[in-house]
Parts: C-alpha cells; sequence; structure tokens
C-alpha cells in the first residue's frame, strides 16, 4: 500500500493534500461509475464515449497501474469467458486512498470555480 507524503510546516507534521491529474481523475471516477463491470475496455469506452475523444488501451493500463502503484486503486481477476476465448477480465475498484483522492481534487476545483471570475457560457 502506498505510504501518503508528508511536509514540515511550522514544526509540525501534516500529510500532504493528493491533486489527480485530469486523466487520471477521469479513470478513478470511471471505474467507480462502472462499479463491478469496471475493466479495462469498459472502462476505455466509457470515458471515450463519455469525453469524445479517442485513448489507446496502453495510456489507460500505464494510468491504472500508476493508481495501483499509489493505493488508489485495487484490482482481482475474474473467471475466464468464453466470448473472451477463455481468457479473464481484471476488475477494478476505487480504494479508499483513490476516494480521498478524489475528494481532495474535487474540493480544489470548486474553490478555484467559486474564487475565478470567470461568466460561463454554456448552451
Amino acid at each position: 500500500m502506498a505510504i501518503p507524503s508528508v511536509a514540515l510546516i511550522h514544526n509540525t507534521i501534516k500529510p500532504m493534500k493528493i491533486y489527480l491529474g485530469e486523466f487520471e481523475e477521469l479513470v478513478l471516477l470511471t471505474i467507480a461509475a462502472l462499479g463491478k463491470e469496471a475493466y479495462g475496455v469498459s472502462i476505455q469506452k466509457d470515458i471515450e464515449e463519455r469525453c469524445n475523444r479517442t485513448i489507446s488501451i496502453g495510456a489507460l493500463h500505464s494510468t491504472i497501474t500508476r493508481l495501483e502503484e499509489k493505493g488508489f486503486l485495487k484490482s482481482w481477476v475474474g473467471g475466464a469467458t468464453k466470448e473472451r476465448g477463455g481468457r479473464s477480465k481484471r476488475f477494478y475498484e476505487i480504494t479508499n486512498a483513490g476516494n480521498r483522492a478524489v475528494a481532495e481534487t474535487k474540493s480544489l476545483r470548486d474553490e478555484l470555480w467559486s474564487l475565478s471570475k470567470l461568466k460561463l457560457a454554456i448552451k
């Protein structure tokens, strides 16, 4: 499991907040949205449909590996299926640490949006 980073602030050790990159955030939120159906291809398809962009399975797997190494995801292998030629799917689930990272990232974004002077014109 990943060890949280810490910072020395005013002679006190405080955990550093974790902020996610855009693609990391998309992957974690997609996995949370897909629930028990979160595996490589389903994650890729969902992100591509929602974001109207193409992502490579390699880029997705690199990000998933990084998120697992940070302790934000856990995975397990399901049973072999006929439609996959007897191969198994690797399923993913967001961890408590991943949930905290998403919450901290959302909090930062919400704060910045509320402070910004942008007038959004979404149609």
